[in-house]
This record gives C-alpha cells, structure tokens and sequence, in this order.
C-alpha cells in the first residue's frame, strides 16, 4: 500500500488484516521500487498524489520492473483522470471517500483474474510445469535448463497435448538457430535429452511418449 495519508493507511491495514492480507507499506514514491523488488507483493495500492512525485509516473516505473497487478486509490474522480489510469493498464481505480468492504472486494476479483491469467499460461504434465511467460520447464518446482530447440521441441507437443505428432511434422516446426536443419537422427538425440532433463525414467517415460512408427505425444 503505497499512501501518504496515515489515518487512511490504519484503517486500512487493520480491515486488511482482519482479512487476513499481510500489508506492507510506503507512504512516498522514494523507496517503494527497493520495497517491491524485496517484498515481491501479490497487489499494490496506489494513491495517485504523493508527496514526492505523482502516482502515474510510479506506475510506469513499477509496470516496467515488474507486471504486478495494481489499483488506483484517489481522491480525483475526474473522468479524464480514471480513463488515463485505467488506459495505462490499472487493474482497478478506486477513489476516496470509499468502503472498506468495496476495496477489499475489488482487490479479492483483480487478484481472481491475475491467478486466472497466470494459470493459464502454465502447462502441467505430471511433475513437469512449463511456464509460457517465463519460457521456463520445472520438475518437482526446481528449475530444468533446456535448449532453445528442446524447449521448442517439448512446446510443440505440451501445446497438442493428447496429439501424436509425426517426426516429419516437428521436423518441419524446427530450425535451429543458424536455419540448419535438424535431421531425423539428430530429433532422435534431442527427445533423449529432454527425457534426460524431465522423465523420472527415461527408459520408460511418461511425458514425451513414443507411437511406434509414427512419431511422439505428450499426456493421453
């Protein structure tokens, strides 16, 4: 909660708590870039005239460093002033005097859809998590380094989960990054790596699965 005024900022770290939000707090702009990169939150609340710089611009640096959900708390209700906030990418846009009921509401459907969104641009296979925005693979949450081109390999077939892709078919997907084609026996190799890097077995696995003569698919 990044608010200068401190009676506003007591009434609301208490309802917060009551609601079981762990609530950290700044009450200027100086510091709160240092205070996010440290305390990793889950939402900000934003009032958009502070002391030391405005709000907006806090924003644009925020959103730079981080795509952090965040709500405008404000006094101006202007118009102008919420369709800029909204139009920069707010989630929300709040101004004073307001309920402590509605806020907590508004924060409990922005973080609904934050979850939503970031669930959706994860794949899960069995132990295996491939998260899209990152461009990251996980096993047991520990991060697996993969290649470009077995990270692409492994993509292709998690996206079609259940589809049986031919080797000609992710041959014809891939290319190295020289434009060098990737050949039959070298695809061989490569599924034996990725199998390596994410199988519990990989003399008999359970991801990436062979279909004799014809290619390889990820899940049933």
């Amino acid at each position: 909660m990044i608010e200068d005024d401190e009676t506003i900022r007591l009434g609301l770290r208490y309802y917060l708590k009551q609601e079981e939000f762990e609530v950290i707090e700044n009450e200027k702009c100086e510091g709160t870039l240092e205070l996010i990169k440290k305390e990793k939150p889950s939402l900000i609340l934003l009032d958009l005239n502070l002391p030391d710089g405005d709000g907006f611009e806090l924003f644009k640096k925020i959103k730079k460093e981080k795509d952090i959900p965040i709500i405008f708390l404000t006094a101006n209700d202007l118009e102008v002033s919420i369709v800029m906030g909204l139009d920069m990418g707010a989630d929300d846009y709040i101004t004073k005097p307001f309920k402590a009921r509605e806020l907590v509401s508004r924060i409990k459907n922005v973080l609904r859809r934050a979850n939503k969104t970031q669930n959706e641009n994860i794949i899960e296979i069995e132990d295996v998590k491939i998260d899209l925005n990152q461009a990251k693979v996980f096993k047991k949450e520990k991060d697996v380094f993969l290649t470009a081109l077995e990270y692409k390999i492994l993509l292709i077939l998690a996206l079609n989960r259940g589809t049986v892709f031919t080797r000609e078919k992710i041959l014809a997907d891939i290319w190295d990054v020289n434009e060098a084609y990737v050949n039959d026996n070298t695809l061989t190799v490569y599924i034996k790596r990725i199998r390596e890097k994410i199988e519990e077995d990989p003399n008999n696995p359970k991801i990436i699965i062979t279909v004799r003569a014809v290619g390889y698919k990820v899940g049933a």
